[in-house]
């Protein structure tokens, strides 16, 4: 008997597909692309990710796929029902393999030419980056479409007719949200999303990213487009920057010596809670030769993921803060929890001291509130979100995405900068209210 997926997994998944409803594709006119093009985005509940939907193939079918602010490209399962006229191979020295870097060319395969099975073909490294395995594919190109409005209604699609992915085995799809055939890399490479888009329409190199909780609405924003929601909040003037870094060695799962990162690192200088700094070592907030330290932005990490000695200052701080508030026995993977029912409810969220991320100054803080900072477990338990990383970690610090939902992210590749909103809440708005159309 098939296995029925959960309800909120049967919404989620409804939610997205009602971009598509009687939309016809249309490639954008010569000469005057679109200006900006989205991705509709829900949590799916079962795992904490976060999946799109998005058009590909001739002719187009839908397909789902997890958000990841990592990865080296686009890539989809193309052994399970991958169907289509359009694609080509990306030829082993090509221009664009080079680009790719990948430095692998597949030219063994016997069987019938299919996406899966091509010979002088350049081949790429596909990782799932929720369980950490990767594998090989063949680099191709096919039609991708995605829409260019969200409210109050799906607009036409913008296509491009050879936009450059990886095929991916069906077993890398394991541990992913049910029905998620990929994944949509989000990150600075090449061939990620974000830079090829812009390359194809001709629009800014840069996008924004506003994450839902579950049961409703987000959206990723590629180019140019005002940031507006319902009721008439324009962030588009309102962010806060803070300098993207670099850091000098590559964290993915395959890589060659000598690559650099093309995740999103940033400068964490400092955490405050309830405005009071909180001590920390703060060399493990620099990224060393090695690559290691320093602090990055994580969409397939649920929540923030703390250094030990940093996890603990940042409790033990906490809890100083909300001594009169009543502690109920720890709910893994969390340290720090309180009886839920004897926390007020505010309008961004539970009343528990502020938590701030401090960057190149005191005035570029990301402030989160408790909608962010706490996470409300079965039971009644309420939890401080951030989980022990371990003593001797990559990174020092993973912002999670439970602190980034609600919260308008702009990533700037061309002026190398991350813009900040904080929480929408405190603007009386949601990513459910995003508006372009």
């Amino acid at each position: 008997m098939a296995r029925m997926p959960p309800p909120l997994a049967v919404a989620s998944t409804a939610l997205l597909l009602l971009l598509f409803v009687s939309v016809s594709p249309c490639r954008a006119a010569s000469g005057g692309g679109p200006s900006a093009v989205l991705l509709p985005v829900s949590k799916d509940d079962a795992t904490q990710q976060y999946v799109t939907m998005f058009r590909q193939r001739t002719p187009q079918a839908p397909v789902k796929a997890v958000l990841d602010l990592a990865g080296a490209t686009l890539w989809v399962d193309c052994e399970a029902g991958y169907v289509s006229s359009s694609y080509a191979r990306v030829p082993c020295g090509s221009k664009q393999c080079r680009l790719a870097k990948t430095n692998a060319c597949a030219t063994s395969c016997d069987g019938a030419p299919s996406p899966s099975c091509l010979n002088d073909t350049c081949g790429g490294f596909p990782e799932n980056t929720v369980t950490h395995v990767s594998s090989s594919g063949n680099v191709i190109t096919d039609v991708l479409s995605l829409p260019t409005t969200f409210r109050p209604a799906p607009g036409p699609l913008a296509t491009a007719p050879a936009f450059l992915f990886t095929c991916g085995a069906t077993f890398l799809t394991e541990g992913l949200a049910a029905g998620a055939t990929g994944m949509v890399s989000l990150s600075r490479a090449r061939f990620a999303l974000p830079t090829q888009l812009a390359a194809t329409f001709r629009f800014s190199r840069k996008f924004a990213l506003c994450l839902p909780p579950a049961a409703a609405a987000g959206v990723v924003i590629f180019g140019d487009a005002p940031y507006v929601f319902q009721p008439g909040v324009d962030l588009s003037k309102s962010l806060i920057y803070t300098p993207l870094l670099v850091n000098p060695v590559s964290t993915a799962g395959v890589s060659t010596k000598g690559d650099k990162s093309t995740e999103y690192f940033v400068g964490l200088t400092g955490i405050k809670v309830n405005g009071r700094a909180v001590p920390l070592n703060t060399t493990l907030l620099a990224i060393n030769k090695k690559g290691v330290g320093g602090t990055k932005l994580s969409t397939v990490s649920p929540y923030t993921v703390l250094e030990t000695s940093i996890h603990k200052a940042v409790t033990d701080a906490f809890a100083a803060e909300t001594s009169m508030i009543p502690r109920v026995p720890a709910v893994a993977p969390f340290k720090l929890c309180y009886d839920g029912s004897k926390v007020a409810s505010t309008r961004v969220g539970p009343a528990v001291p502020t938590v701030e991320l401090v960057f190149q100054s005191e005035a570029t803080s990301w402030v989160v509130f408790g909608a962010n900072s706490m996470v409300a477990t079965k039971g009644g338990a309420l939890c401080l979100g951030v989980v022990d990383g371990g003593v001797a970690p990559e990174t020092s610090v993973v912002i999670g995405s439970h602190m980034m939902e609600d919260n308008l992210l702009e990533f700037d590749l061309v002026g190398s900068r991350l813009g900040f909103s904080s929480s929408l809440l405190f603007r009386q708005t949601t990513c459910n209210n995003f508006r372009l159309g």
